[in-house]
């Protein structure tokens, strides 16, 4: 058997280690709190948006079969004027097909909790918003998919982290508004997004309750 020289090896095993460095400098890294509060702090004006009303449209527009449908590039979008409002952008991996959330991503949606629970930004309501990259699906299967994970990461915020649900609304929206329209089969369509939806609604004031009106005085009985 031919035997390695010893600097061979010795090269090999540095070639080897910096090719595992260079993987892990590759993994998924985490944004920072201030990155995703730098992106979302910058509200000025709400967007009118019926979220359950959109949900049906989705669904409705997905199961649909539309004659001469211009394809994915040039498919109208459902809810253009989401653009308007201030977005993060967060890569969240899910297990192939499903809304599991893959491990190394929860330290994303921690640094999600983290930020919206920044004084900045504890004054507005968020929607979070899923996409799927055009695939061998249907589109009315992708349109469930984008949903049910935009619930689990609300239900993660929730659940987790105690984000209250009053301040988060998911809502998916497949195929039919992608992030890349030029691209649909780039992983970027597959990403989540957090909206700066609206402003939480001022609490009622406490009202006291209102004293009681004072009895009637009787008339004093004649003798």
């Amino acid at each position: 058997m031919m035997r390695v020289p010893g600097h061979v090896t010795a090269g090999f095993a540095i070639a080897l280690g910096l090719a595992l460095l260079t993987g892990a400098a590759g993994a998924q890294t985490a944004p920072t709190r201030d990155d995703i509060v730098g992106k979302l702090d910058h509200f000025e004006e709400g967007v009118e948006l019926d979220v359950p009303a959109l949900k049906q449209q989705v669904m409705e527009r997905a199961k649909t079969r539309i004659k001469n449908d211009p394809g994915p590039v040039n498919r109208p979008l459902i809810a253009p004027d989401l653009a308007k409002l201030p977005a993060f952008n967060a890569q969240i991996q899910f297990d192939a097909d499903t809304p599991i959330i893959q491990p190394e991503s929860y330290q994303t949606v921690g640094r999600i909790a983290d930020a919206l629970v920044n004084a900045s930004l504890l004054p507005y309501t968020f929607l979070i918003v899923g996409h799927v990259e055009s695939n061998s699906k249907t589109r009315e299967a992708n349109a469930i998919l984008s949903q049910r994970r935009a619930d689990a990461i609300r239900d993660v915020l929730v659940n987790t982290f105690k984000i209250s649900t009053k301040r988060l609304q998911p809502i998916g929206l497949g195929e039919e508004q992608f992030l890349d329209r030029a691209k649909p089969n780039s992983a970027v369509n597959g990403q989540m997004q957090i909206l700066t939806f609206a402003k939480v609604p001022d609490a009622a004031p406490a009202h006291p309750p209102a004293a009681p009106a004072p009895a009637a005085k009787k008339p004093a009985k004649r003798h």
